[in-house]
């Protein structure tokens, strides 16, 4: 049976700095430096996970999570591959802004239908912004009217779907029948779209699961891709609380 892991990149620059980020491309922090090395310690702990392929995002923060945890579980040589279909929700106008300072701006209720709501997305990023992905060389090959100037978890849920049926998917089944695991190292909201669709979770529901920076999430599955077991590697208590803290961002 196959296992997925999937990763969320350690805390960022921005992450430190409680600002809104989403497609913004901006490297870890020290401290996101130190829980990639954690999450490799898990990986490389965890019984009977053989990881053989890697998935990440096109930026920055999930690569270099993904660099720092193989290299400290002795994986530096497993095969990568990279969508920008695994990358972050794209905030739109909120891109740059504090949580905090937007909170009182707007309100608490009106920035977490922001950032929780399944079908409500923030402003959108004008046309000819510097902050438009449209300038960004890594998305060249990506058709005009797919770059988003903004995103909701159900627009995430879209462009990411067809990356798991038909690229993870792949990879989980032929990994699977050798008894090897694939990891994906990507963002809160990519993760979320991805376990909503495995998981079979419903839309308000996946509101209230935030998912913490730089603990991976093991899920084992059948040859259908059907989950038969899901837990995060290491302390769950730690997790949870890694969670919360990820909740109050906002404040």
């Amino acid at each position: 049976m196959p296992d997925l892991v999937l990763l969320r990149h350690g805390r960022s620059e921005w992450n430190d700095l409680n600002l809104f980020t989403g497609w913004q491309d901006v490297d870890l922090s020290p401290a996101g430096e130190a829980e990639s090395r954690v999450a490799g310690e898990l990986l490389a702990a965890a019984p009977d996970l053989d990881l053989r392929v890697v998935h990440t995002s096109l930026l920055t923060r999930a690569i270099r999570t993904a660099n720092i945890a193989l290299y400290t579980a002795g994986r530096s040589w497993l095969p990568v591959r990279r969508s920008w279909r695994l990358n972050e929700r794209h905030y739109g106008d909120l891109t740059g802004k504090d949580k905090k300072q937007t909170a009182d701006e707007f309100g608490l209720e009106q920035v977490k239908i922001w950032r929780r709501s399944f079908d409500v997305a923030p402003p959108l990023l004008p046309l000819d912004d510097p902050r438009n992905n449209r300038f960004d060389p890594r998305y060249r090959d990506v058709a005009a009217e797919l770059i988003p100037r903004s995103e909701c978890l159900k627009d995430v849920v879209t462009r990411a779907t067809p990356y798991l049926r038909d690229v993870m998917s792949e990879d989980l089944r032929s990994e699977g029948v050798k008894g090897g695991a694939v990891l994906v190292v990507a963002h809160g909201n990519s993760i979320r779209a991805l376990r909503m669709v495995l998981e079979n979770i419903g839309e308000d529901e996946i509101a209230d699961i935030e998912i913490p920076t730089g603990i991976p999430y093991r899920l084992t599955l059948d040859h259908q891709l059907n989950v038969l077991a899901a837990n995060y590697l290491g302390d769950a208590e730690a997790a949870a609380r890694a969670a919360e803290a990820v909740a109050r961002q906002a404040g």
